[in-house]
């Protein structure tokens, strides 16, 4: 992992067998429901829910610093606590780095392959989430720098200095899936004009750790993605974007990266706003 621009972001997975009854580390599971992973949670893991934890009912980023502040005091998170995030998606480590990052927790790793390497290597689970004695947390304010807000998204469509990242599926691009059914008249499928495609788990091996360096470098640069430029990912609902804001700027060193966490969940319901394409849904 040293070839990376800020390598000590990641955790392998003998790190973390040797950390599991350290003080100082906590390890977070995200996931959409604390059965996805039934029975095999990583030891001393904690338990995040993206719904009703981190979403608002809109299913946007709920960014209350007060709701982050009460999710890591329940978790006995102090500002000196090492966070290391994993789930059943690769992506899912990127999005709690994304989320503490911008509340300014100075600690944070992901756990290189996830719960898929640290299974196939035959480490130990358990059946239960860990809890532990509440903190006091007090989160930093917001640092806006790290996302990317619809209007400057708009501008961003004529300017060839900024570049649109869909990283969804080429379904949801081509405007053919949702992640989600939204409600009847509320969404439109498509993508956001000029916006560039590479998909989240493209930057993902086989057994679920990164890719090189080089292998990363060379997946962006040959699509016009490269360092000189700013480069806004997006998705459905910001988590995928997330993961891929940290790809490019932790694992490439990428100056210049904004996460748009509004994503197709906000554009799509916009009044006015150019489409890419749109495909009415079955």
């Amino acid at each position: 992992m040293i070839d990376y621009a800020y390598p000590d972001v990641l955790v392998d997975t003998q790190w973390l067998s040797h950390h599991l009854d350290d003080p100082n580390v906590r390890i977070v599971e995200l996931a959409m429901g604390p059965d996805l992973l039934e029975n095999a949670h990583i030891p001393g893991a904690v338990f995040w829910s993206i719904f009703s934890d981190l979403s608002l009912p809109d299913m946007s980023m709920n960014l209350d610093v007060s709701v982050i502040e009460t999710l890591l005091s329940r978790s006995g998170i102090t500002s000196e606590t090492t966070v290391v995030a994993y789930g059943s998606d690769p992506a899912i480590g990127g999005v709690v780095f994304w989320l503490l990052t911008l509340f300014g927790h100075q600690h944070v790793r992901v756990l290189n392959g996830g719960h898929q390497k640290w299974m196939a290597e035959s480490r130990p689970v358990v059946a239960e989430f860990s809890t532990f004695a509440p903190s006091q947390y007090q989160a930093k304010p917001m640092d806006s720098n790290l996302r990317v807000l619809q209007k400057e998204i708009q501008a961003s469509i004529s300017n060839a200095e900024q570049i649109l990242l869909d990283v969804r599926t080429s379904e949801e691009y081509r405007g053919e899936h949702f992640m989600m059914k939204p409600p009847e008249g509320t969404e439109r499928a498509g993508h956001i004009p000029g916006a560039t495609h590479i998909e989240h788990i493209s930057v993902i091996n086989d057994d679920g750790t990164f890719k090189s360096f080089e292998a990363l470098q060379t997946l962006y640069s040959q699509q016009g993605i490269t360092p000189d430029k700013e480069v806004f990912p997006y998705c459905a609902i910001g988590g995928r974007s997330a993961f891929i804001w940290f790809v490019l700027k932790y694992l490439l060193g990428y100056p210049n990266v904004r996460n748009y966490d509004g994503s197709w969940n906000e554009w799509s319901r916009l009044s006015g706003v150019p489409m890419g394409s749109e495909v009415k849904q079955e």
